[in-house]
């Protein structure tokens, strides 16, 4: 009888070996590229705020410009007696010492108008001039204005022709505080300076 050989089988090292491992790195690498879309999705939804809330606060300070030209409008109106305050229009014949937008109470004791432009923004202002005591006119010497512009009608350049009528009287200066409330909690405060 022939004696019966055994045949060893090397294990060969090929597709079928390595499947689990494969397999093992392609889910790791699957979970590495799904966060990393995660960290960019909400990277991208943070600017889209941030951008929409720049949009925002531009949007509330280009409003303010309304509540400035209607303010404007009042001072410019001749009918309107500029010596005195009028709370119901949120002038004040004064400057009031300073007034600090943030800290000022908008809704008490402002008495300013308030416009709706349609997109949100509750517009509101004050108007002070700029000088001290209330009652009196900017010319009668016993005033005192912080800014005070001369008015000027003649040109300043060629010959003189002589001493001519007297300059017109000081104007003085308006300031126009403006406080906008939009969407988001917005708050925007601009200031001008009106002669």
């Amino acid at each position: 009888m022939r004696p019966v050989r055994r045949v060893r089988r090397s294990r060969m090292r090929g597709p079928h070996g390595q499947r689990g491992v494969v397999l093992f790195v392609a889910i790791i690498v699957l979970i590495v590229m799904t966060l990393a879309g995660l960290a960019l999705l909400r990277q991208m939804s943070g600017s889209n705020a941030i951008s929409g809330n720049v949009a925002f606060k531009v949007n509330a300070t280009s409003t303010a410009d309304a509540g400035a030209e209607k303010a404007r409008q009042w001072v410019l109106d001749p009918a309107n007696n500029k010596n005195n305050s009028s709370a119901a229009d949120g002038y004040y014949a004064t400057w009031v010492g300073g007034i600090d937008p943030a800290q000022y109470d908008w809704d008490h004791h402002s008495g300013s108008s308030t416009l709706d432009d349609g997109t949100g923004n509750r517009v509101r202002y004050i108007i002070n001039r700029l000088c001290e005591t209330e009652g009196l006119d900017p010319n009668n010497p016993a005033q005192r204005c912080s800014d005070v512009a001369q008015q000027s009608g003649a040109s300043h350049s060629g010959a003189g022709y002589g001493s001519g009528s007297a300059p017109p009287p000081p104007i003085p200066f308006f300031r126009i505080t403006t406080r906008v409330d939009g969407p988001r909690n917005t708050i925007s405060y601009t200031q001008i300076l009106l002669y």
